[in-house]
């Protein structure tokens, strides 16, 4: 199944996609219909509402304002290398707020405080029920689904200090989405194809069972010390290939266009565009 919060003339609203068209739910986005316990999926499965077409379906963040959302760096050897830097013994984490997160198809404005944009495609795994102290065997059996992530990421920002936060965390930076697919339809995203393309040039090209740190470890590692909640987004990192380590280095500009794919998991497409007076593209 997969299902995404769109936005209606109403505000937000949970959408199961059913071929071409979106079926809305009874919730005012994906978190809430996560939030609304065991049974979730069956209830979205079995509803029958107001029909959209996806196209043209105006998509929001999978889950707009999520209790957490954690990153995992360094999460891919190819990454670790062109970066000249040790594969980690533990998984590192920084963290994103709601306030960070764009829909999948939104424009993202390119901020006048940074001139170093880069992006990186990664999967997203969302949780579906309350995990605390899980073990790395049983830790699948949190997770809500599966998405895209588009970890965009102001590197001058990023590298002013030794923590990441300030660089990763711009408002309305990171696009999310368009669906959350259920496991069973990716088997938990084992192997899964993965690619980004900016302006026709692919730049990224991966596969999620290359990941150093795998979901059950990264939701088993996270849950001792602090309960993951339903809806809450971890970003599993991402593979070489990003800008700022290119020769030379290439970042985005307004008029650049990204496109994340995961296959199973759809497609994302993001316009840069200059920001005016200083804001960012809409949440």
């Amino acid at each position: 199944m997969q299902v995404a919060t769109i936005r209606t003339e109403d505000g937000l609203r949970a959408a199961r996609r059913d071929g071409e068209e979106l079926v809305l739910l009874p919730f005012d986005d994906v978190g809430a219909l996560l939030a609304s316990g065991a049974g979730w999926a069956a209830r979205a499965a079995a509803t029958e509402g107001t029909r959209v077409p996806v196209a043209g379906a105006d998509y929001a963040s999978l889950v707009p304002m999520p209790e957490k959302v954690f990153c995992v760096g360094l999460n891919y050897a190819d990454h670790a290398e062109e970066a000249g830097l040790p594969i980690p013994e533990y998984p590192p984490l920084f963290a994103k707020f709601g306030r960070s997160l764009i829909g999948a198809h939104d424009d993202l404005a390119i901020p006048a405080a940074s001139d170093k944009v880069d992006w990186e495609v990664e999967l997203g795994v969302v949780i579906g029920k309350p995990a605390r102290h899980v073990s790395e065997a049983d830790a699948e059996d949190f997770v809500g689904g599966y998405t895209v992530v588009n970890d965009v990421s102001m590197r001058d920002w990023q590298l002013r200090t030794s923590q990441f936060l300030q660089g990763k965390a711009f408002e309305a930076s990171t696009p999310v989405g368009p669906y959350l697919v259920t496991p069973d339809e990716v088997d938990h995203a084992r192997s899964l194809a993965m690619e980004l393309v900016v302006d026709g040039e692919v730049k990224q090209r991966t596969n999620s069972d290359q990941m150093i740190f795998s979901v059950a470890q990264v939701i088993s590692y996270i849950s001792t010390f602090i309960t993951l909640a339903p809806g809450d987004l971890i970003a599993t990192g991402t593979a070489s290939g990003v800008g700022h380590l290119a020769s030379p280095p290439v970042y985005l500009t307004p008029g650049s266009r990204m496109t994340c794919s995961i296959e199973g998991l759809g497609s994302q497409t993001t316009r840069c565009v200059a920001a005016t007076d200083g804001a960012t593209a809409a949440a």
